[in-house]
């Protein structure tokens, strides 16, 4: 499963880069050195929001969002399986709704229930 680079996505990153190897070149060698570092950072993070742009329905990537804001690990964790499921190959359809709710459900740890008795 072959997925297209945007073209715009990739003369974004390519002007970043070319941004950032110049003032590496300004800066000197350890700010270079980190400035490279970062643009591979939101290089790779780029890749990532446009693969699970790509494999998500709307309603899923929306779903997504909202775990991510209240627990984001939990998001991370499902962003890396769907990633890696993407990347392997075995991903045969978009991923709907239902189905990252039951992969959300073997992921999220389960709720301990507290109960408090009065004597």
């Amino acid at each position: 499963m072959a997925y297209q680079e945007d073209p715009e996505l990739e003369e974004l990153r390519r002007r970043r880069l070319q941004q950032l190897q110049e003032q590496a070149a300004a800066g000197g060698a350890d700010a270079g050195y980190a400035a490279m570092q970062q643009a591979e950072m939101e290089r790779r993070q780029a890749e990532q929001h446009e693969l699970l742009r790509r494999i998500l329905t709307p309603e899923a990537r929306e779903r997504l969002a909202r775990i991510r804001l209240a627990k984001p690990e939990v998001a991370s964790a499902v962003e890396q399986q769907i990633s890696a499921l993407a990347v392997s190959g075995r991903l045969r359809r978009q991923i709907d709704d239902e189905t990252l709710r039951s992969l959300l459900e073997r992921i999220m740890p389960e709720k301990r229930e507290i109960r408090i008795t009065r004597r």
